[in-house]
């Protein structure tokens, strides 16, 4: 955790009270000071914070009765009891509620502060966990970014310098030129590796989900909210946020980010408490932010905020020394098919296609030939009609609707393919072409797939 952690001290002796907001201060930490159990409540209902160090014996509620009703909250901070030597046993009680360890009066400096940074380290654990358990994002098939290519390695260059430092990266590029592999190395080269790595597509979910799942929500914040549950940005506490497609983002939810970028503060949907992060954000987009802006559609203090360094992709016809490359590691990759190699027709398809889907299309164009490839070389007639300039995928023979058929083939194709894989098992289907069992089952009646077309 990069970030000061914010400390509450609640103790009714004045003195020993500003000792410790004093010395901890000078220990890099936020901390303030009350002096009454009443007084730390009100303060954690009004803000969040890592830790908390309760007196037990203090006027208007004791230490105690603090803690049991921080049991109520739902997210409360690591508690660490101080106490006199003759109130061992309350301390005992007290880590039976939940507080993280308890120290007796008088205590050493060091000591509490060594004891401060473990409770908050647990805290980011357990948050961490909670979070993970709610959104549980997944990892991009491929990490790394392979390349031939003179311009992708001078975007390798501006990558590593930029990556140790805190700065936002805006990436650009055209869809499919792998945006979100650059964000990743960014993070995996900086001092927040350690930390996660949080995308959200901000063009996939209307606003109101949108915001739901970026800042969070509280229980009963709108209809289906049972539950309190964290957002992205919190999972992202230390580490990087991805803001992909960040240009589709509505204009009401852009404000929202910008105040909790300047501010590092932001409100869960349905909460008056704010909440504290320290996030480094790395945003893509495929839109020409500069035209967003004049048509009002991109704010231009955001564009600002999230623009301190720009990396721009290459498309892959721009590059096409990658193209074998890369569709020789997808091959192997996508080896749990088949064992497969490119065939030399196969391969010159390939080189010459313009690929305006750039490496996604690449990708799933030769995902597809490892499956329905019946020997082990793959062969042009394995590849998509569109790659290989067949009549079906031509403009003059079919038009937009020749083009859209072919993909919808290939589709079709993918999930007979996957199905057979997994011997009709819908859920694993779903798993392994990464889309929910909703949207597969949809699929597969519209597309009319019978039990006939699985064995």
């Amino acid at each position: 955790m990069s970030r000061a952690l914010r400390v509450l001290v609640a103790d009714d002796e004045s003195r020993l009270r500003e000792l410790l907001v004093r010395e901890l201060g000078r220990k890099g930490h936020e901390v303030e000071g009350v002096g009454d159990g009443e007084a730390a409540l009100a303060r954690l209902r009004e803000r969040a914070y890592d830790v908390v160090i309760l007196d037990m014996k203090m006027p208007r509620k004791e230490g105690i009765e603090v803690l049991r009703e921080l049991g109520a909250f739902p997210e409360h901070p690591q508690v660490i009891v101080m106490t006199g030597f003759q109130e061992v046993a309350t301390a005992v009680e007290a880590m039976k509620l939940g507080a993280y360890d308890y120290l007796t009066k008088p205590t050493k400096i060091e000591e509490l502060d060594v004891l401060v940074r473990k409770a908050a380290e647990k805290g980011q654990l357990l948050r961490d966990n909670q979070a993970l358990r709610a959104h549980a994002p997944g990892a991009a098939p491929f990490s790394g970014i392979l390349t031939k290519s003179a311009r992708m390695h001078e975007v390798l260059r501006v990558v590593d310098r930029v990556a140790p430092t805190d700065s936002s990266v805006l990436v650009l590029g055209e869809s499919g030129t792998g945006k979100e592999l650059v964000a990743r190395a960014i993070h995996e080269r900086s001092a927040r590796a350690e930390r996660p790595f949080v995308p959200i597509h901000c063009g996939a979910l209307p606003r109101e989900v949108l915001e739901s799942e970026l800042f969070g929500h509280e229980k009963g914040a709108f209809t289906g909210a049972i539950a309190s549950k964290p957002g992205l940005i919190d999972l992202a506490d230390g580490g990087t946020l991805f803001l992909d497609e960040i240009g589709e983002m509505e204009p009401d939810s852009q404000v929202k980010l910008l105040r909790a970028l300047e501010t590092g503060m932001f409100f869960r949907v349905g909460s008056t408490r704010p909440h504290t992060v320290d996030v480094r954000i790395v945003a893509a987009t495929n839109r020409d932010l500069t035209e967003a802006m004049k048509s009002g559609e991109f704010r231009q203090d955001l564009y600002y905020r999230i623009n301190t360094i720009t990396v721009t992709l290459p498309p892959l016809r721009e590059r096409p020394e990658d193209v074998v490359l890369l569709a020789q590691h997808f091959v192997e990759a996508n080896a749990a098919y088949g064992a497969k190699r490119l065939g030399a027709a196969a391969l010159a398809a390939l080189e010459a296609y313009e690929w305006p889907g750039n490496v996604r299309e690449l990708l799933h164009a030769v995902e597809r030939a490892v499956i329905l490839s019946r020997g082990d070389e793959i062969q042009p007639d394995d590849l998509p009609p569109e790659v290989v300039g067949t009549p079906s995928a031509s403009p003059a023979a079919g038009g937009v609707a020749g083009a859209a058929g072919s993909l919808e083939t290939m589709e079709r194709q993918h999930i007979v393919a996957t199905l057979r894989r997994v011997a009709g098992h819908r859920g694993k289907a779903a798993a392994l072409l990464a889309i929910d069992p909703k949207t597969l089952y949809r699929k597969i009646n519209g597309y009319q797939i019978g039990p006939q077309e699985l064995r």
